[in-house]
């Protein structure tokens, strides 16, 4: 692995073979020691035990718990537990764009912002879930901080097989009920869908409190509409093949865009959530900064 990465756009990370690899480069070439959890080390009421992971720190390892067992387990503290971030992940079948001029298509940006996330909360030692969802929850792993969480992460991110359409509304109301203490909502999607039933879902896990972060990733041929000459666009989520002249439905398919994109950020905003709007031709180092920089709406 590179000892030292900066700039990471998406082509230079396409090229890396592995998500874990992926995500460490990212990473490692811009964010380590950027951000530090706030909980750390404020507490000092036992909270519970938790198995020991190399490289966790053999100060809080529970000795009397070893004798007896010969299993070395560390103490939690109350402090400790209290940052969880819940990954929500799209893989619906509109994330598999990816036009010619982006090296990653939506997904496979999506599941690289993941793995990063997830490498930097489990640094910083705190939880991390990750939901997969397309109509429904596909796969819900259980927060742990770890550090061997991460390839769990991984691998459900890489097996995703991505067939179905989405309902982003109904399946943020299941979430909302499933997730097992507040935290830190992180929704990866392209947010392609009815928008009332996106801000419901939204508006029922800001209820339940939790902090919400929506990133939503776009290909550049989704935001500017480049095309020039009649082109055949492939349905996806069910929805049929087109022809279609570009030139003669470009200003509408824009003017649709612009509107679509502004009451999303308009809702958001009104929930008091944090939005950013991400283009798959970006650095993933920059979204990252972004998102792990702006100040909290909630």
């Amino acid at each position: 692995m590179p000892t030292s990465v900066a700039n990471l756009d998406p082509e230079t990370l396409a090229q890396l073979q592995g998500l874990e690899l992926r995500a460490r480069c990212l990473v490692d070439g811009y964010l380590v020691g950027r951000h530090r959890s706030r909980y750390r080390g404020q507490s000092v009421e036992f909270a519970e035990h938790r198995e020991y992971a190399p490289g966790d720190d053999l100060r809080y390892v529970d000795w009397k718990v070893f004798g007896k067992t010969d299993k070395v387990y560390l103490k939690q503290f109350e402090a400790e537990t209290n940052l969880v971030c819940y990954l929500l992940v799209d893989v619906s079948e509109s994330m598999i764009y990816q036009s010619e001029s982006a090296a990653l298509s939506k997904l496979e940006y999506a599941h690289c912002l993941a793995a990063a996330l997830g490498y930097i909360v489990l640094r910083q030692r705190d939880r991390v879930s990750l939901v997969t969802f397309d109509e429904n929850i596909c796969d819900l792993v259980r927060a742990s901080d770890n550090p061997a969480h991460l390839q769990q992460l991984v691998q459900v991110l890489e097996q995703t097989k991505p067939t179905r359409k989405s309902d982003l509304g109904r399946t943020l109301h299941e979430v909302s009920q499933r997730l097992e203490r507040r935290g830190v909502v992180i929704v990866l999607s392209d947010l392609l869908g009815d928008v009332d039933s996106l801000l419901s879902g939204l508006k029922h896990l800001r209820h339940q409190r939790h902090e919400v972060m929506l990133m939503q990733l776009l290909d550049p041929a989704e935001i500017e509409f480049h095309f020039d000459r009649t082109t055949r666009f492939q349905g996806l989520e069910a929805l049929p093949e087109v022809m279609v002249e570009p030139r003669s439905v470009r200003q509408a398919y824009l003017s649709a865009m612009a509107e679509f994109l502004e009451r999303i950020e308009a809702g958001c905003r009104s929930l008091q959530i944090d939005y950013q709007r991400v283009r798959t031709d970006e650095p993933l180092d920059a979204a990252l900064h972004r998102l792990l920089t702006v100040k909290r709406g909630g």
